[in-house]
């Protein structure tokens, strides 16, 4: 596996949309057509062997071609759309997704998602839990993504953005050309460094749905819309992206995973304002609050054996260095406070 360390050394300063409010459900049901197609005769648990198909990815695109060299933590920026989930597996996480102890306890929307799901956790959703937190599945994302990732925290395994098309119009019609490039969604960068965006409906007759992102140019890339079981991993904490609109098909279900840094030693700059008003914020404080103080343990762990190290071999103290070092953590733990909102 190719895999790219990056220390916490300084980094250009990220924006990111703001948000505020609090989380709200939705105000329209979820159609009984997609519960009752979602159910299964028997659930599985997840088998790696059973369950992925992977084919790695046509091309990945760097940040060096997006004009954005050396931001970020990983010189990879987005991948092609690759094969990742065989059909019975998503037959699987949807039985989960539009189970009755999910749609009861974890939909909510806001001004920037109509529909979503978020929040399921390993007891109402175990197989989806199970699969991006299995070695086989985790080392793919790491493999594509240029760099070892965990999924953010276990609260965003993981978020479902819905969409139903009127099912009132039986025939599709293409949009005007004017049309084209509607947004579903506006620029905006993400939350979390890394996201895996799976696809879980039938994208046949389904046109549009492609990820835009925009150059250190101002140009705009388009990345193609992935397929059913496919996914797309993107760097989207450092690039300003956009989904288009999708048009055709019944509905459009995509899955989107969020990942962190696996080592406490690369830089972490995710934020909370883009999940706050579409979670439960007890459970994702807490979360959030836990992994982080874990993150600062293990770089003053790091940080110590460096000392001791230093002492058994007789060497100076760099005060300097050793300032570098706490400023950083200072820097971190006020992030923290900023996320923390009451």
């Amino acid at each position: 596996m190719s895999i790219t360390q990056v220390t916490t050394s300084a980094a250009p300063k990220v924006h990111h949309v703001t948000l505020t409010g609090r989380a709200t459900r939705p105000t329209e049901p979820i159609p009984q057509f997609l519960i009752d197609d979602a159910k299964v005769e028997t659930k599985q648990a997840f088998d790696a062997k059973k369950h992925l198909n992977y084919e790695p990815p046509s091309k990945i695109t760097t940040m060096k071609e997006i004009g954005l060299e050396g931001q970020g933590i990983s010189p990879n920026a987005v991948t092609a759309p690759f094969q990742l989930f065989t059909e019975e597996a998503i037959k699987q996480m949807r039985a989960e997704i539009f189970s009755q102890p999910v749609l009861d306890n974890c939909q909510y929307m806001s001004e920037f998602v109509k529909s979503t799901i978020r929040g399921m956790g390993s007891a109402r959703a175990p197989f989806i839990c199970d699969a991006w937190n299995s070695p086989e599945v985790l080392a793919i994302v790491s493999e594509v993504a240029g760099i070892e990732l965990v999924p953010a925290m276990d609260y965003e395994i993981a978020a479902i953005n819905i969409s139903v098309n009127n099912q009132s119009v039986p025939v599709y019609t293409a949009p005007k050309q004017e049309d084209d490039s509607l947004p579903a969604f506006a620029w905006h960068r993400d939350s979390y460094p890394f996201v895996c965006v799976t696809m879980l409906s039938d994208c046949v007759g389904m046109t549009g749905g492609e990820t835009a992102l925009k150059t250190a140019s101002g140009e705009i890339l388009k990345v193609r819309g992935p397929a059913m079981g496919t996914a797309v991993v993107m760097q989207g904490r450092y690039i300003e992206h956009q989904a288009l609109k999708a048009y055709g098909g019944r509905e459009r279900i995509s899955m989107v995973t969020s990942f962190r840094p696996k080592s406490p030693l690369v830089r972490d700059e995710s934020v909370l304002t883009g999940v706050r008003p579409i979670s439960n914020l007890s459970e994702l404080y807490s979360q959030y609050t836990r992994y982080r103080l874990e993150v600062i343990e293990e770089r003053v762990r790091d940080r110590l054996k460096k000392e001791q190290y230093r002492e058994f071999a007789q060497r100076p103290l760099d005060i300097a260095d050793v300032k570098t070092f706490l400023t950083e953590q200072k820097e971190y733990i006020e992030s923290m406070i900023e996320e923390l909102v009451e």
